[in-house]
């Protein structure tokens, strides 16, 4: 019973709507009706400015970091029960129940979640998205390509149990799944580029 809890508690934090909490506190507007329409850190940036964005951002990743975390203390630390607790607040907050479950892109949400499980193979990965990033100034590359790299590296720098090894493939998977509006803009030429301002090109 204690492991469903596990689960369930990822995924319910999972779909707690930062940014469309943050977006809706600050002015009073519905963050799915801006830019994008995606309610995560990127499109808060993008649409309300810096401040939330990057409160947005910290929070999504604190919400998948506490979800594994809370997994790790219920469970005695089940590899099994956190890595499962690591797709179930990804999943959380792609599909969150507050919002109808049309939810984020839940890349910050797997970052946190990972930070508990495999922190040097997500800091080896997050290097690769900032170059990514900073040369080709598309987020959503960055994104694509670091969550294709990350299961790789986390079988290269952690050789984990299984179930994490498993748990970095289905995350990775689903944030390119997640991304595929965004890949065929890529492939199309159109695709939002990244500006501090928070300003779309």
């Amino acid at each position: 019973m204690t492991p469903l809890i596990a689960i369930a508690a990822a995924y319910l934090i999972g779909g707690i709507p930062f940014g469309y909490l943050l977006v809706r506190m600050k002015t009073g507007r519905d963050v799915r009706a801006l830019g994008s329409g995606n309610i995560g850190a990127t499109n808060v940036w993008r649409s309300t400015g810096r401040a939330i964005g990057v409160a947005t951002l910290l929070l999504d990743i604190l919400k998948g970091f506490c979800a594994v975390w809370f997994a790790a203390w219920l469970t005695a630390h089940d590899v099994n029960w956190m890595s499962a607790a690591a797709i179930a607040v990804i999943l959380g907050h792609a599909f969150p129940a507050m919002l109808g479950f049309q939810g984020g892109k839940a890349v910050a949400s797997f970052v946190g979640a990972f930070l508990y499980l495999a922190p040097l193979p997500l800091l080896a990965t997050t290097i690769f998205f900032i170059v990514t990033v900073a040369v080709s100034r598309y987020i959503s590359l960055g994104s694509v390509l670091g969550a294709a790299l990350f299961p790789f590296a986390v079988y290269l720098i952690q050789h984990p149990p299984a179930p994490v090894l498993l748990a970095s493939l289905a995350g990775g998977a689903f944030i390119i799944w997640r991304h595929k509006a965004n890949i065929a803009r890529l492939r199309a030429g159109n695709e939002n580029v990244f500006r501090l301002t928070g300003a779309k090109a």
